[in-house]
């Protein structure tokens, strides 16, 4: 198991940590930007160039990175609703999205504020779509920032620390213990468990907000008089 994984974690590790370090900030700006993050989670991109980092300087260049590359990917994500949104949203891809994701996208916005394009960052589909859906309706650039400066931050720290950490011990415990790979993915995949469950339930918390305007305005009874 050990030989195995270091094989892996040697891999990425001689991959040059500018290249890494840039593959890993272009993905997540594509997640936020053309809805790439729909097919491919930018998470695992960040965990597993986080994983490569070789001491603390490094794994701050990335995490300050993939902030940047989120914060870029945002951005374009909220220009391109701004001027193209309608266009996106009955385009063949915004169709497949599914209307019902785009109109609970601007219940959320509208019922929660800054506080959906803080939160959307962890919630699945949403932060794909909260960028676009922000500048579809004029929300002012500024404050779309100063909500996700935050989001981008405390959603890259958590996962660059996590894998770093967990592949830092890993390689020092290496050459003496040999069940440390198990240790090592065990570590990985609960961390990845723990965040789907955050996720899951921060979205089952929040979905109230999504459908409320169903629950606001039921249909009215037909109270009209009936004919004998």
């Amino acid at each position: 198991m050990n030989d195995a994984l270091t094989a892996i974690l040697d891999a990425v590790q001689s991959v040059d940590p500018v290249l890494r370090t840039v593959l890993a900030a272009v993905a997540i700006a594509l997640e936020t930007s053309v809805l790439v993050g729909l097919i491919v989670p930018g998470d695992t991109i960040v965990i597993v160039a986080a994983t490569g980092v070789d001491g603390v300087p490094q794994a701050i260049i990335l995490g300050v990175s993939v902030v940047l590359g989120a914060l870029v990917g945002e951005s374009v994500g909220y220009a391109l609703g701004r001027w193209l949104g309608p266009h996106i949203r009955h385009s063949w891809l915004g169709r497949r999205i599914g209307e019902r994701n785009w109109e609970r996208s601007e219940r959320y916005l509208r019922k929660r504020g800054g506080l959906a394009i803080f939160l959307s960052r962890f919630l699945p589909v949403l932060h794909s779509l909260v960028p676009l859906t922000v500048g579809m309706t004029g929300y002012p650039y500024r404050r779309f920032i100063a909500w996700t400066l935050p989001a981008c931050t405390l959603w890259a720290g958590i996962y660059v620390t996590i894998a770093a950490a967990a592949a830092d011990s890993y390689r020092e415990l290496a050459d003496r213990a040999h069940w440390i790979g198990y240790v090592f993915v065990a570590a990985i995949a609960v961390f990845l468990l723990f965040a789907w469950l955050v996720k899951h339930l921060l979205y089952r918390a929040e979905q109230r907000h999504m459908e409320a305007d169903a629950v606001e305005h039921p249909e009215a009874p037909d109270e009209s008089p009936r004919q004998a």
